[in-house]
């Protein structure tokens, strides 16, 4: 009875603390539930007044039109593709969208201006460009309409290239637009015309390169004498010479220069209309048309400018010189005669190894790619630039210019299309609707590229470099824009030239 008294006892103590127990733990459970709801209510609460600050944002944020902004801003608003978007590799793309892809021609050169579509700087240096590879042929072709800004253009580059050691050689300006820009930047200009006192002598022995000994010199002077008498006797007549008549100029100017100091050429007609009773009797009759063409350059019409001992001298070492042709315009012979001077001229130059480089200037080109003597002239300095180490920049107003050189099909047009052949650098001004057919199809222009140039602004212009593209916005200093204004005839005030007398008249 004991025991099982105890058990009871004993039992009823052990039901007593688990009830206790569950009740304590229910308590800790009601009470976990009741936080976890707190803290689930407290949730709920944010996120539904994160909801409503939201909302209450919205309503008061005004939204552009799902069809964009109206108005001049339009294409400032965001639009959505029309089209399904396309992936593809970078060089893919870069073919088309070639004014996007592009990645400019790095830092090295001399600063032109802004690309358009990239938005930064654009440098462009032939030599630079020739010595990392990107172009195989220094030589650049520029056209543009008038007023487009491509004769800026043309006079930033090479000044601006001149403090990186760079020498300008302009072998004929018709319209004089250079020879400020030479005075300007220390270099000289050389101005003939009839009635100016300066004389230029075609058998000057011009300048002497360096590394030369004296039997050299003399060989050199001989033949460039030579070919100089040839080349002025051809642009006169027209036509080449026969080999009687080569003859005839090279005895008359060796006995020319055996008696004389200076030999002028009034010398030399005078041998070849009146040969030496000792020599041949046929020279006369040979060299009677040669001679009448020479006569013409000392006592006929295009005289004046080389009867005479020479007044102008030509120095290479110049930053810059300049044929300036304005006062002989008129005359397209008279032209071409003094750029067969100042050809050979510039031949001695750049024949010296220690000439250094140089930009070469041909502006308004088809004048003087009209002479047969000088587009050869051209064709041979254009192939040889990387040899000379010289930079031709061939102006035009536009390409259709080159219809005016030759017949078509002859070899006259050959040559000038083979000038931009050799033009790896071809920048595009502002062309009138008319042309964009006829200059796309000379350069190879993409059809995008076509449609851009009647688009463009003054300055603008389009950059072909080898198969890339640019469309770059030319950028000139206030100094620079005072130095290569071209208008001031347009824009100075007339009164600065009425007749004082007569100025009341005008008030």
């Amino acid at each position: 009875m004991t025991r099982s008294s105890d058990t009871k006892k004993l039992y009823s103590t052990v039901l007593v603390e688990d009830g206790t127990g569950r009740k304590n733990r229910k308590t800790r459970e009601r009470a976990a539930r009741q936080v976890i709801a707190r803290e689930h209510a407290e949730q709920r609460a944010a996120e539904k007044a994160k909801l409503a600050a939201e909302r209450v944002e919205a309503r008061s944020t005004s939204y552009l039109p799902k069809g964009g902004e109206p108005g001049a801003a339009a294409l400032r608003s965001y639009r959505g593709f029309r089209v399904p978007s396309h992936q593809d590799t970078s060089a893919a793309l870069q073919g088309a969208y070639p004014f996007l892809a592009e990645g400019g021609l790095g830092s090295q050169g001399v600063f032109v201006g802004q690309d358009m579509y990239s938005g930064g700087s654009f440098v462009y240096d032939p030599w630079v460009l020739y010595q990392r590879g990107i172009i195989t042929a220094p030589n650049l072709v520029l056209a543009g309409i008038v007023g487009s800004g491509k004769s800026s253009l043309a006079k930033s580059l090479y000044t601006r290239s001149i403090p990186f050691g760079r020498r300008v050689y302009v072998p004929g300006d018709p319209k004089g637009e250079h020879t400020a820009v030479a005075e300007t930047v220390g270099g000289k200009a050389i101005v003939l015309g009839h009635g100016l006192r300066n004389r230029l002598n075609p058998l000057d022995e011009g300048y002497r390169p360096g590394g030369l000994s004296d039997a050299e010199w003399a060989s050199t002077i001989a033949s460039r004498r030579r070919d100089l008498i040839g080349a002025l006797a051809e642009t006169v007549l027209e036509r080449s010479l026969s080999p009687l008549e080569h003859t005839v100029i090279d005895i008359a100017l060796q006995a020319v220069v055996a008696s004389n100091d200076v030999p002028i050429l009034p010398m030399v007609v005078d041998r070849i209309l009146t040969p030496d009773p000792t020599d041949d009797d046929r020279l006369a009759e040979d060299g009677r048309m040669v001679g009448h063409a020479l006569r013409r350059l000392v006592s006929g019409d295009l005289q004046g400018l080389f009867d005479g001992p020479s007044t102008v001298t030509f120095d290479p070492t110049l930053p810059m010189i300049t044929l300036d042709l304005s006062r002989v315009v008129e005359n397209s012979t008279l032209i071409s005669v003094l750029m067969t001077c100042s050809s050979a001229w510039m031949e001695s130059a750049l024949l010296d190894p220690n000439g250094g480089q140089r930009w070469v200037v041909y502006d308004e080109a088809w004048r003087l790619m009209s002479h047969t003597a000088l587009l050869k002239w051209m064709d041979a300095h254009w192939r040889l630039a990387r040899h000379y180490g010289i930079a031709n920049l061939l102006i035009f107003h536009k390409l259709t210019d080159l219809d005016n050189v030759g017949d078509h099909g002859s070899a006259m047009r050959s040559l000038a299309n083979s000038l931009l052949a050799n033009a790896e650098s071809r920048i595009i001004y502002r062309q009138e609707s008319d042309q964009i057919g006829t200059t796309g199809k000379t350069l190879g222009l993409t059809g995008t590229e076509q449609k851009l140039l009647p688009s463009l602004g003054t300055g603008q212009g389009l950059w072909r470099i080898k198969e890339s593209s640019y469309v770059v916005q030319h950028q000139l200093h206030p100094d620079e824009l005072r130095a290569f204004d071209t208008t001031q005839r347009m824009t100075q005030n007339p009164r600065r030239f009425t007749n004082p007398e007569r100025s009341g008249d005008l008030s």
